[in-house]
């Protein structure tokens, strides 16, 4: 049994080092957009993009669950509040998702779309339209993405699979010793 165990281990630990050190992809400005150069979106904040669209949320999404491929990646929806401590204090947003690579990478998407803007009156939403030259733009788009290099990774995964290997022999352990008496 416990040779099973080792094998299996093994053949696990090959399979997470592969992919760990797979490549992480390459995300490419958004289709269909104006690339943003307002403070803040450019080279102020690292790994930050920003850009205007006519796009909803659900094609933004689907944009970037595409090209944010790999084996696993989990879909996260925050509130909208966060984006202030992902982005910039001034960030404006409707809503704010979070694509993850466990343990390698994760893309924030901040949608801000001044029509729906949930703070504002409707009636008072139009001061907040986003104009950009002489063009009117539904929805702004800022990206920033988290990266991690491949020592940290190992790190990561490693401490995460050890903890929780001394957690199953303590509760597996701790249940036989409660059964015998």
């Amino acid at each position: 049994m416990k040779k099973i165990l080792v094998i299996g281990l093994a053949v696990y630990n090959f399979l997470a080092v592969y992919y760990l050190i797979l490549p992480t992809p390459i995300i490419p400005d958004l289709p269909n957009s104006t690339k943003s150069t307002e403070e803040g979106d450019t080279i102020q904040i690292p790994h930050v993009n920003g850009y205007f669209t006519n796009q909803n949320r659900q094609e933004v999404m689907a944009f970037y669950y595409k090209v944010f491929k790999s084996p696993l990646v989990i879909r996260l929806n925050h509130p909208p509040e966060k984006a202030k401590q992902i982005f910039k204090d001034t960030m404006q947003t409707y809503y704010l998702e979070e694509l993850v690579i466990p343990f390698k990478e994760s893309l924030f998407v901040n949608g801000y779309e001044w029509k729906n803007d949930v703070f504002t009156p409707p009636d008072k939403r139009i001061a907040y339209k986003l104009l950009v030259g002489k063009t009117v733009y539904n929805a702004k788009i800022t990206t920033r993405v988290f990266t991690t290099t491949i020592p940290q990774r190992f790190i990561a995964f490693f401490i995460s699979e050890f903890s929780l290997i001394f957690l199953l022999y303590v509760m597996y352990d701790g249940f036989f010793k409660r059964i015998k008496k």
